[in-house]
C-alpha cells in the first residue's frame, strides 16, 4: 500500500513537468524506448518544448518523455520479409539502415501503410506512414551523433499515398494508360517472378543509355535516394512517349506493375502512369 500511494506522489510530482517541459537548452535525441542507449529515430532542436504523448505518463520512467511523432519515417525491411503483396508482414522488424545489426524503428502492422522507395541488395528501403512514440531524456542531451536513415519527423514533407489510386487522364505533367481494374497478388521481390498487381514506386527518374556503351535491356530506370539504380522502367505502355524526356533526373512517382528479369537479378516495373512527385 505505501508502495503504491509513493508511485501515485511521485507520479504527481512528476506530471507537470513532463505535460509540457522547459524548451531544449541542446539538440536532444528522440530514442525508440527510455533508455540512452536505444537508437534514436529523430532529433529535436534547441529550443524546442516537447509535449508528452497522451496518456503516457503513468507508463513513461521517471526522467523520460515519451511524446509522439507522426511519420513518415524512412526504414529499411529484409526482402524475405515482404508479402505477395509487397506489402510488409507484421512482426516483421523495420531497421533504421539496411544491415541486420542496425537499430529496430519499429516492428510492423498488418495496417501500415507503406511505400517502396529502393532496393538494397536484400533490404528494401521503404516509406512507413504511421505515428511513432519516442522518447527524450529530461536530464537533456543524450546523444548527439547524426540521425541515421531516418525522415526527421518535425515539417516531414507531404507523404506520397501508399495506397494505389485511379491513375489521372493525361495531362502536362501526368500521363499514362487507363487503370486496368482491382490489384490482385503479387510476388515477393526476392523471387524474380511477376505479378499483375499495380502499385506505387517514388523514385528519381533517369535514362540507362550512356554514349559508347552496350544499350540496357530498357531505357529508363528509377534510382533510389543515393542515386543507385533499383528498377528499370518498360514504358511500353505510355502514351505520349515522345514527352518522357522532360521527366529526365526529377523525382517522380510511378504507378504500375512489378515483375523480375529472367535471371531474377534485375527488378521491371511496367509503367502506367507517371507523374511528378
Amino acid at each position: 500500500m505505501k508502495t503504491n500511494l509513493a508511485r501515485i506522489v511521485s507520479l504527481l510530482a512528476w506530471w507537470p513537468c513532463c505535460a509540457s517541459a522547459a524548451p531544449l537548452t541542446a539538440t536532444t535525441a528522440v530514442h525508440t524506448k527510455p533508455d540512452a542507449s536505444s537508437p534514436a529515430i529523430t532529433y529535436l532542436k534547441a529550443g524546442t518544448e516537447p509535449v508528452a504523448a497522451p496518456g503516457s505518463i503513468a507508463s513513461t520512467p521517471a526522467g523520460w518523455m515519451a511524446i509522439e511523432l507522426p511519420g513518415p519515417f524512412e526504414g529499411y525491411v529484409e526482402n524475405k520479409d515482404l508479402a505477395k503483396s509487397l506489402d510488409v508482414k507484421p512482426g516483421a522488424p523495420i531497421r533504421l539502415a539496411p544491415k541486420s545489426d542496425a537499430g529496430v524503428l519499429t516492428l510492423a502492422e498488418a495496417t501500415d501503410k507503406t511505400s517502396i522507395t529502393g532496393i538494397h541488395g536484400r533490404w528494401t528501403q521503404i516509406r512507413l506512414e504511421r505515428k511513432l512514440t519516442g522518447y527524450v531524456h529530461l536530464g537533456g542531451t543524450a546523444g548527439h551523433l547524426p540521425p541515421i536513415a531516418t525522415t526527421p519527423a518535425p515539417a516531414a514533407p507531404k507523404p506520397v499515398p501508399a495506397a494505389p489510386v485511379t491513375p489521372p487522364p493525361v495531362a502536362p505533367g501526368v500521363y499514362g494508360a487507363a487503370n486496368t481494374g482491382q490489384p490482385v497478388a503479387m510476388v515477393n521481390l526476392g523471387d524474380g517472378g511477376s505479378s499483375t498487381l499495380p502499385r506505387q514506386f517514388a523514385g528519381r527518374f533517369v535514362s540507362t543509355r550512356r554514349p559508347f556503351t552496350p544499350r540496357r535491356p530498357y531505357d529508363y530506370a528509377l534510382n533510389d535516394d543515393a542515386g543507385r539504380r533499383y528498377a528499370y522502367l518498360d514504358i511500353s505502355k505510355l502514351l505520349q512517349t515522345d514527352q518522357i524526356e522532360k521527366y529526365l533526373n526529377l523525382n517522380v512517382v510511378v504507378f504500375g506493375t512489378a515483375q523480375g528479369t529472367p535471371d531474377g537479378r534485375e527488378f521491371v516495373i511496367q509503367v502506367e502512369t507517371l507523374q511528378l512527385k
